[in-house]
């Protein structure tokens, strides 16, 4: 049960650090980033009490994996994956919101729908429709970027623009690129035999241009259904196979947990937490079509500061040399 939960190691030409609910994000000289991916799990907004093996090796392989995939429709931040747990790349000047796509009424979009809502970020929805529905289009559904701690809020297109937090020509290309990075998606998973139905994305401003930023199509940014069980399952009503991390929060809902303050967060015992494992594990494997190569953790905190640290001395001599 060798996880990794935190760093407690300071790299060298370290201007910076912050710690998001499942990334520690170091700044390197003020121009870098090293992105440490633990194998810490959230859901709604809360980060739970353990952390989950190999959790963080298979988010970080997939989105580097993602990322080069998607490279020829906009530049993103990678420039290496020193460690399995660990992006290296550009520190870029993030937008302030976040770019949801989705194909399907599913998640907190049916929570919303089931409640009495035909809107979702200012976008009319008919009445009748179904759990997992399919939308006949994507829709673009952005939300707030929330401080740490607080919840991310929807809003609209043209609530982003008129508040000045995005130009509107800005943010029209922001909905131009995350539509071909989900149609992209959609397509590898297709090939996969998954269909991608909904995910997030974020992006930044770098030497005046835009880049891609954080993690694609992970299962924390993302959400799989299994293709040839979608139009069965959706005809007869049954839920649908998820291969993404809805089934810790329909587990934690179960339990009568959603987030709220004051409300403990249900224990997490040994065999609910390799079962999450083995799901993360599970969509590496479909999602890539390839083995997952379990990486040693028996010293996983030795292991990562070890191979950035033989990271940054070689690329530091390489830019000498330049």
């Amino acid at each position: 049960m060798k996880t990794i939960e935190k760093i407690d190691f300071k790299l060298p030409g370290q201007t910076g650090h912050y710690s998001g609910k499942v990334r520690e994000v170091v700044a390197v000289d003020n121009q870098y980033l090293m992105m440490v991916v633990t194998d810490r799990i959230s859901a709604f907004d809360v980060v739970l009490p353990r952390g989950i093996p190999y959790k963080g090796q298979v988010l970080n392989q997939i989105a580097a994996r993602f990322l080069d995939l998607t490279s020829d429709i906009v530049p993103n931040w990678k420039i290496a994956t020193p460690d399995p747990n660990v992006t290296f790349g550009y520190r870029c000047e993030p937008y302030p919101v976040e770019m949801i796509v989705r194909g399907y009424l599913t998640g907190s979009s049916w929570r919303t729908y089931n409640s009495g809502e035909r809107s979702i970020c200012g976008i009319p929805l008919p009445d009748g429709m179904k759990e997992h529905q399919r939308f006949e289009k994507p829709l673009i559904t952005p939300t707030t970027k929330a401080e740490q701690g607080a919840h991310d809020e929807d809003i609209s297109a043209g609530e982003i623009v008129s508040s000045g937090l995005v130009s509107e020509k800005e943010y029209r290309e922001l909905e131009r690129i995350s539509m071909e990075l989900f149609l992209r998606g959609s397509s590898i998973a297709d090939e996969r035999g998954l269909i991608l139905v909904d995910t997030k994305y974020e992006f930044g401003k770098r030497d005046g241009k835009i880049y891609l930023i954080d993690e694609i199509h992970t299962p924390d940014s993302s959400r799989y259904f299994i293709k040839d069980e979608y139009e069965e399952r959706f005809a007869k009503g049954e839920p649908q196979k998820q291969l993404s991390k809805e089934f810790v929060r329909e587990w934690l809902i179960e339990r009568g947990f959603k987030g709220d303050a004051g409300h403990p967060v249900p224990e997490m015992d040994d065999a609910f937490v390799n079962s999450v494992s083995e799901r993360y594990i599970e969509l590496y494997e479909t999602i890539t079509g390839e083995r997952f190569e379990k990486s040693d953790i028996s010293t996983i905190s030795e292991r990562i500061r070890n191979n950035i640290n033989s990271f940054l001395s070689e690329f530091e001599n390489v830019n000498q040399q330049q």
